[in-house]
């Protein structure tokens, strides 16, 4: 059975109506008779959802237990087992409760397509991967659920389910996609007309772009060369001349009147080298055309006109921009130019704009050096001078009688000028045939092949000497400047090369599109293995279907070592073209390298930061593990003393000195336990649904009383965090505002629902923090301004933002409005899938320790995670603690 085809549904942002439209594409399908069944779908509690799934056979689903917390997942088995034709899979980036095969449900989707059955799932576009970072600066929210873009890339079919903004907000506040309580949080924050209008944009943008990909795969396997102008694509034919940046900005401005508009500048390099493009202004032009948003390739080609037309249709361009020559008017008479040419060639599908400019007809820079590979039509002119020259000439010279010595000069001239047209061998049949023909008719006696006058004798061997001389020197002239304008093409490729590694273009696939590009070719890959027998792997590819089984398939493979190979398809390269090629080939495994090396040494980055974090931190609490300990030894002392009478009161006075003592130790110890559990990937935080207002109160207990104020709506949704890690998420917090609020200024904890989180804002009004060192307050052992040793390790803020994230929350901090600093703890309300991983062990490790919250993120998975959060233990708790939860800042 053949691999299952992937069918998916591409949404904006939530309630556009993807998991709508796959379960009417569902109700289409079994109405034709296809076996199909829900392997997974949620409905969110839209009614008109809901209404859709009846009528439709629902595998059931798979319930798993995780701290104390019942989930349910899609059970792959079952589907599996069930076998149908098509099965719906629903939010194709979420994350599985740990517990289940796979990590993620896309991974799920993979097992159902390698077992032949089609897949109908959804997503929206914030969970694609490379797109995280613009989400997240459009939004503001930082999506945790995401799916590889390659995987949504390879599906068969994508379909955008596409809403105006206007009518998205109109359905939201119809009550279609939230609950009435969520709508008007939901429309003033996620919802709002600019972030759904971004948000569009981006999904129609790439949705675009796949489709451009669909019809360039679609022309290449078709060979369709016509174009298609589906979309304006501008191509700057670049000389490396001065004129290029105007060439560049009007194409530019053409560009942009027209709907995804595309500029490619080209620049077509001869491999016989007789351009004479300068490098520094090529340079600057590259610079300029990806400044506006274009690209800029490099070709080789013959023939300029050809290779130019060739890559604009190749590229499926719709207009051709050029520059006025700036030939001479009489080198016309070399040929209409190149302008001229494309022009008259292009045809009626390409648009060809001759652009004028400032060095119009002032020559070119460098004279253009000629006759350096000769071409078949200087070979063919060679051969009718060498041969049918001598003939005219005698012909000529019969009428005209002007002496032997005079006839011998003549019949040398044609003998050079067939060399210096044709190369050697024309000009050696035209000695001969000379030769002959001065014999016989000039040399006496007349029309007989004997020479009476031995100085007439000498006269024919000298020209024949001189002939074959002239002729053997122009020839090895020729071959010596094709061999250095070979070279010079080589090297300017090779230029290139390095410019592109200087300029940090160090992308794999990048290197071979440059590789495809430069040589013409349909596709490139780069194949490696592990041993001689072992079976080739792609490590990167370029084009449209690269050979990825053996090098030995491509048209042309190139070795680089003993397991490694740069494979080619599209045409068979001549043996001068491979030097280059190896030189490529040579930079692509660097690459590799590179890029393998890099991705090491971020390995071991990660644990050096991880032993000096925990260095730094068994340093840092020293003084705290003193402190509690003097105090116990000498109460401890105290009370065994004989010499004193302790009252009752002093005796219990002491007693709760010992148990304070002990509890911060007990804290100071689970806080270095729980680093290295987190460390290691084998702490999860326990996630349950609690109502904030619950939470929020308890991590009051180490500020004085009045120092701060609750602003905790009772209509608040439950959120799914870990109670001890909010907890001591919000100590940390409130105790941080207090310390640098003024005196008499309280600090304001307030928590309101914006769709599918709840934000909690800590607010106080002391000096803030500047822009510059926002993001550095939430870094280990970082105590802002001129605080002192002895106000504490400095990882009070790194801590809260690692218990933040571990829970699949975000903390950032933004200005108070009037002055101050706003801490914004974003939180998962409880019963939405959110881009929150926080199921996922390795994740939350992972995120926990690049917030640098080495300290106590397991710490409420173990003594907190039963609940026994009573009011007496956390105040005692916080209050021992305050020391090392400042986040000085």
């Amino acid at each position: 059975m053949g691999r299952g085809k992937l069918r998916i549904y591409l949404g904006a942002a939530p309630g556009v109506g993807k998991t709508y439209a796959m379960l009417s594409e569902a109700h289409r399908r079994t109405e034709r008779g296809t076996d199909c069944v829900v392997a997974f779908v949620e409905h969110h509690g839209r009614s008109r959802t809901e209404v859709l799934l009846h009528g439709l056979e629902q595998v059931p689903r798979r319930e798993l237990e995780h701290r104390g917390a019942r989930f349910t997942e899609l059970d792959l088995d079952a589907v599996l087992a069930r076998a149908p034709r098509v099965a719906l899979v629903d939010e194709l980036a979420h994350s599985n409760v740990p517990g289940t095969r796979n990590a993620k449900r896309w991974q799920d989707v993979e097992e159902l397509l390698a077992a032949g059955i089609d897949v109908v799932s959804t997503v929206n576009i914030q969970h694609l991967e490379s797109l995280g970072d613009v989400v997240e600066s459009i939004t503001g929210v930082r999506q945790r659920e995401t799916v590889p873009d390659e995987v949504v890339r390879r599906a068969d079919q994508i379909e955008l389910v596409d809403m105006s903004p206007q009518a998205l907000r109109r359905r939201m506040a119809h009550g279609n996609i939230y609950q009435p309580d969520k709508v008007d949080a939901a429309l003033s924050n996620y919802f709002r007309p600019g972030n759904l209008t971004a948000l569009r944009e981006l999904a129609l943008l790439w949705v675009a772009d796949r489709v451009d990909e669909y019809l360039q795969q679609y022309r290449s396997e078709h060979h369709v060369s016509k174009i298609w102008g589906s979309r304006e694509r501008i191509v700057v034919g670049l000389t490396g001349g001065p004129e290029g940046g105007t060439l560049i900005r009007r194409a530019a401005r053409l560009a942009e009147k027209g709907a995804g508009g595309e500029v490619l500048a080209v620049y077509i390099a001869r491999s016989d080298g007789l351009t004479s493009a300068s490098p520094k202004q090529l340079a600057v032009q590259r610079t300029l055309v990806e400044d506006l948003g274009g690209t800029f390739h490099h070709v080789l080609g013959e023939d300029i006109p050809a290779a130019l037309l060739d890559f604009a249709r190749g590229v499926n361009a719709t207009q051709i921009i050029l520059g006025s020559s700036r030939r001479k008017a009489w080198q016309y008479v070399f040929g209409p130019g190149v302008g001229a040419t494309v022009a008259r060639e292009s045809g009626p599908d390409l648009d060809v704009h001759i652009v004028t400019h400032e060095e119009v007809a002032k020559g070119r820079g460098l004279p253009v050096a000629r006759g350096a590979r000769l071409g078949r039509s200087r070979i063919v002119w060679g051969w009718l001078t060498g041969l049918g020259g001598p003939v005219l000439l005698t012909l000529l010279l019969n009428t005209v009688h002007l002496g032997l010595a005079n006839d011998v000069l003549f019949y040398l001239a044609l003998t050079v000028a067939a060399a210096l047209l044709g190369g050697l061998y024309p000009a050696l049949a035209s000695a001969a045939v000379g030769s002959l023909l001065l014999n016989w008719f000039f040399t006496p006696p007349v029309n007989r092949i004997t020479i009476a006058d031995p100085r007439n004798m000498l006269a024919l061997a000298i020209f024949v000497g001189v002939a074959l001389s002239v002729a053997s020197v122009v020839d090895v002239a020729v071959r010596r400047t094709h061999q250095a304008a070979r070279l010079r093409a080589e090297s300017e490729i090779l230029s290139f090369l390095a410019g592109n590694v200087l300029r940090g273009e160090t992308s794999l696939e990048a290197l071979l599109e440059r590789v495809r590009e430069t040589f013409g070719m349909e596709s490139a890959a780069l194949l490696e293995r592990e041993g001689d027998v072992s079976p080739w792997t792609c490590a990167g590819r370029a084009g449209a279907g690269p050979p990825v089984g053996r090098p030995e398939d491509a048209d042309v493979d190139m070795p680089v070592g003993d397991h490694m190979a740069l494979a080619l398809t599209g045409r068979v390269l001549p043996a001068e073209d491979r030097r280059v090629l190896a030189a490529f080939a040579a930079q692509a495994a660097v690459v590799l390298d590179r890029r393998r090396l890099r991705e090491e040494a971020d390995r071991a980055r990660a644990l050096a930061e991880g032993n000096r974090i925990r260095t730094a931190l068994l340093a840092a609490v020293s003084h705290d593990l003193r402190t509690p300990l003097a105090g116990i030894k000498a109460a401890v002392t105290s009370l065994r003393s004989d010499d004193v009478a302790w009252s009752e009161e002093d005796r219990a006075e002491l007693l709760e000195g010992i148990e304070e003592g002990a509890d911060r130790l007990d804290h100071l110890v689970g806080n270095l336990l729980d680093m290295s559990r987190l460390q290691t990937g084998t702490v999860t935080p326990l996630i349950r649904e609690i109502d904030v207002d619950e939470v929020v109160p308890m991590a009051l207990g180490g500020v004085p009383e009045g120092s701060a104020e609750l602003d905790i709506p009772e209509t608040l949704p439950m959120v799914a965090v870990d109670a001890g890690l909010l907890e001591r998420s919000m100590a940390n917090l409130v105790e941080n505002a207090v310390k640098y609020s003024p005196a008499g200024r309280s600090v304001l904890v307030a928590a309101s629902a914006l769709a599918d989180r709840v934000e909690v804002r800590v607010v106080d009004r002391g000096p803030g923090v500047p822009d510059e060192a926002k993001d550095r307050i939430f870094e280990p052992f970082q105590r802002y301004g001129d605080a002192p040793r002895g106000a504490g390790v400095g990882l009070g803020l790194a801590v809260a933002r690692g218990f933040a994230e571990a829970m699949g929350g975000t903390l950032n901090a933004e200005d108070t409005p009037g002055g101050g600093l706003t801490m914004v703890l974003t939180l998962r309300a409880a019963g939405s899938s959110g881009p929150a991983g926080a199921h996922s062990a390795t994740a939350h490790s992972a995120t926990a320790h690049s917030a640098g919250a080495h300290s106590a993120t397991a710490h409420s998975a173990t003594a907190h995670s039963a609940g026994a959060h009573s009011a007496g233990a956390h105040s005692a708790t916080a209050h021992s603690a305050t020391a090392e939860r400042q986040a000085a800042r």
